[in-house]
């Protein structure tokens, strides 16, 4: 599986803003969750599909955070 990734620390209540050309998917995940959806298992995460942009989601909590933007 082909994807888009970057990791960040981010604070309770960071907005996380993306930019994209056209409709896609954005996953917002924590090291848990990111890694059942590398591995094509059970996932959840916060986001979902995107057609007005710029995009943005809300961190619910302090920590790390994976982020991956993909194209529908």
């Amino acid at each position: 599986m082909k994807f888009i990734h970057q990791r960040e620390h981010l604070n309770e209540g960071d907005i996380v803003v993306i930019e994209c050309s056209q409709t896609c998917n954005i996953r917002l995940m924590s090291d848990a969750n990111f890694r059942s959806f590398k591995n094509g298992g059970r996932h959840t995460y916060h986001g979902g599909a995107f057609d007005k942009f710029p995009a943005k989601i809300t961190a619910p909590s302090t920590g790390f955070w994976n982020i991956t933007p993909d194209v529908v």
